[in-house]
This record gives structure tokens, sequence and C-alpha cells, in this order.
């Protein structure tokens, strides 16, 4: 027994003297119980490859998990234009940007731009869609409040949506050089005339799905609390929230869906996206939008009213709630605890809030008093010129965006064998991200910016086993 517990003194001394050389004087952050289970108990998965945001909470009982599979099946299936023999699955368009949820959220995944080659875009965007709006917050008026690049047959599709990119170089304090890819929209082959001569656009990726019932079991409460934390700090940091209208409530709630939080609940969420992207109609939105000079559009035929009936899309709904979070990859390494502690030091903390305990959630009680990590405040910040849309969302405005959460963060390459990140996927990969940053996120890129290349690549490993 004597000689064992030297052995193991001997060991640990080698280690701690390894760390030493390693780090030198460099802390270490602290491993936190739970973290290595994001979606708490009730909704981590250990998948770590392909289908890792596709997996269902592993609390759900054993009708919730049967609903599951059917909502599954209605996400992931395309639908058809009308009249069909499938009924269950037509009334399709008229306009369109996708066939379905998932040809969006490919493997419940992030969303990313359209290649290209050569410097010249291959292809027309599918995960990536523009909104429109003219001043006053009303839609254009030609093409609506949504540019749909498809359209059923005998319907033409509202035109092509082309992007091109400017390289903006710069380089760390070290003096190692990057580069940023700046992303210009415009609207081509118009099928209906000019857009509106005020006409604003914002570029939308589909995010990944992951977790959402689990932010909004999040009260709100704590959202708000982020917000008094942020002023009392001083650091500059002005999260708030933006509150918007909720089809399903009736009622004016707290935003924390979408990229700039425009949206309150999941529900509201997946019925606003099958008729905005896909022309489904339901019960809360019974119009597709059609704009009165689009004729061939409001003389197409529908697949019914609504097309999608509520006990379907209530499984949709149930199913986008609870997609399990994938559990931390590697999160005690050392490399990892130091990536941590240089995250907290550059202050990426005050926004991205790393946990919450969530609250009663009625629509999914199995998700209620999780102790879940997903850092993120559900918060919209001003991000500066170099991320600013110019387009006002709700209380939003044109420089402000709801910081995202990270967990899966790292996994999106082996789900959706990319790395492009951001509402636009301009980033092409997570060092981007960072660094596109400004406005109250400008001093902390400011550190990132001044790291040694040890810590730059810690926070990178980090950032990757979220």
């Amino acid at each position: 027994m004597i000689k064992i517990s030297l052995r193991l003194a001997l060991l640990s001394s080698a280690l701690l003297a390894s760390a030493a050389i390693a780090y030198g004087t460099s802390p270490l952050a602290l491993f936190e119980e739970g973290e290595d289970r994001p979606g708490g108990v009730a909704a981590t998965a250990d998948d770590h490859g392909r289908n890792a945001f596709s997996l269902d909470a592993p609390a759900l009982t054993e009708q919730q998990k049967t609903d599951f599979a059917v909502g599954n099946s209605f996400f992931k299936k395309p639908w058809v234009a009308a009249p069909s023999s499938t009924t269950a699955r037509d009334g399709l368009g008229p306009h369109f940007v996708a066939r379905s949820c998932g040809a969006c959220h490919t493997e419940d995944g992030r969303g990313s731009p359209p290649n290209f080659t050569n410097g010249l875009q291959d292809e027309q965007p599918l995960s990536l869609l523009l909104r429109l709006s003219i001043p006053g917050n009303k839609p254009d008026p030609r093409y609506g409040g949504q540019f749909n690049n498809d359209a059923v047959e005998g319907v033409k599709p509202e035109g092509k949506v082309n992007i091109t990119y400017r390289e903006i170089a710069g380089q760390f304090a070290d003096g190692e050089p990057y580069s940023l890819r700046a992303p210009t929209y415009t609207l081509g082959d118009l099928a209906y005339g000019k857009t509106h001569s005020k006409l604003m656009m914002s570029p939308r990726v589909a995010p990944q799905m992951i977790g959402l019932g689990l932010l909004e079991a999040i009260s709100e409460k704590d959202i708000l609390a982020n917000a008094a934390r942020q002023k009392a700090e001083g650091l500059g940091i002005k999260g708030k929230p933006n509150y918007v209208s909720d089809v399903y409530s009736g009622k004016t709630m707290l935003g924390r869906f979408g990229w700039k939080a425009n949206v309150a609940t999941v529900a509201h969420q997946s019925a606003g996206a099958f008729n905005g992207d896909i022309g489904i109609t339901s019960k809360h939105f019974p119009k597709e939008e059609c704009m009165p000079v689009q004729k061939d559009c409001l003389h197409a035929p529908n697949g019914g009213k609504p097309e999608i009936s509520e006990k379907i899309l209530d499984k949709v709904i149930l199913y986008s709630r609870t997609l399990a979070v994938p559990s931390r990859r590697d999160p005690q390494n050392p490399d990892v605890l130091r990536g941590k502690q240089v995250f907290k030091e550059s202050n990426c903390v005050s926004c991205h809030t790393a946990s919450y305990t969530t609250a009663h959630f009625k629509a999914v009680p199995v998700l209620s008093g999780q102790k879940i990590w997903p850092y993120t405040d559900l918060l919209i910040h001003d991000m500066g010129d170099g991320l600013a849309d110019g387009r006002p969302d709700g209380l939003a405005n044109g420089k402000q965006w709801k910081t995202p959460p990270l967990w899966g963060l790292g996994l999106v390459p082996a789900v959706n064998e990319h790395s492009q990140y951001l509402h636009d996927g301009r980033a092409r990969n997570l060092v981007e991200a960072v660094l596109w940053h400004g406005g109250e996120a400008e001093n902390a890129k400011q550190a990132v910016l001044k790291l040694s290349k040890a810590d730059r690549d810690m926070l990178l490993k980090f950032l990757q086993s979220l």
C-alpha cells in the first residue's frame, strides 16, 4: 500500500511539473460540476458524429418519443405542390425557399451560404434567406417580408440572390496575419418589378436546432438579470431584451429565437418557418405571402385550409423543443481549461452567460429544473458596423444581434461538413467569427487580438469542446 501511494504521489508530482512547464504561471479555469452535460440530465446525448444534433432528449416519455418520431418525419420529408394524392404533405409554396424544414436545417444543424468556385457563386442559397422590409417596419410592396427564390410550377420565383465577397486583411499583435470576408447581397432576375427604393435586407442562415426547449424554459427573470448585471459591470456591455408579438399566446413576450431574438416561442418559430420558408399555412399563419402584384401566386392552388393540421404541427413543435444537446468533448483537458480561462479573461462571458437552471416548463415538464450550459444571455447587443444589416426587427436596430448559444459549436463540421459561422455564414472558422465582433464586443475582440499564439489555440480548443 505504501509503495502504491508513493507511486501515485510521484505520478501526481510529474503531472503537476509537466503542467507547470506547459502553462508557466498561466491559470487554468476550474472544471464545474455538470458542464460536461450541457443539456442537463434530461436533454444531453453522447453522439458526437453526423447525428449529434438529431437525438431526442433522453427524459422524454414513451408517448413523447412517439410524437417526436412523427414530428421528425414532417420536419425532414419534402412537401409537394397541390393538388396531390399525398394530401398530408401537399401545399408547397406557391413561393418558397425550401421544400422541407430539414432542407435548411440539414441533420438539424447549421445552414451555410451557397458554394463558390473560383470566386463565382455556384448555386442559389438554400439554407440562407433574406428578410425584407421598408421603413415603418413594413414588407416590400412587391416582394413581401422574405425573398423567395423558388416556386411551384406555373408560378415565377421572385428572383435570384447574388452574393459577392471582399477580403479584409488584418493581423494579430504578434504579427500573424488573418483575413475576413465581407459579403454584399443583391437581388437579380426580379419577376415582379423593382423593389422599393428604400429596401432593407437581412441575411439569415438556418441555426442548429438543439436545446431550443431548454432556452424557452429559462425564466424571463434570469434573462433580465443578465442585462442588469452587464449594466452594473460598467464594461460597455449593454444587452437589451427584444419584446415581440407571439401568435400562440396573443401577447407581447420576450424574444429568444432568431438571430435578432425576434421570436418568443418555439411554437411561433415553427409555424412561422413553415409559412415563410415552405409556404405551408396553419391555424396561426393562415395565408401564404402572395403580394398584390403577384397574380400567379395569388391564383395558385393550395393544399387545404390550413395545409398542416394543428395535431401534426404540435408534434413538429415538440420535436423542435426536445432535440438533445451533445455532451462536451474532453472538458477537463488542461488545454480546454486554459481556453476557458482565456474566454473569461477576455470577457466573452459577459454576453455568453455560461449556465442557468431552467424554470418550470409547462409545455414539456421534463425540461424543468435542469442545470444547463448554453453560453448565451438571450439579449440583443450592438455588434458594430461590420456586422450591421441596417434593418430593424422588433426592438432590435440595424446593428443589434442576439448572443447566440455556443453549445454544439465544435460539432458543426462533423454534422454539416462545413465550418461557417455567424448569422450569414461569412466566418469560415471560429477565429474569424470572433474577429468579426465589434461594438459592445470590441474590447473582447481586442483582447483576443493581443493573445499569444498558444492562448489563441487554447481558446479555440475550448470553443471546439462546447
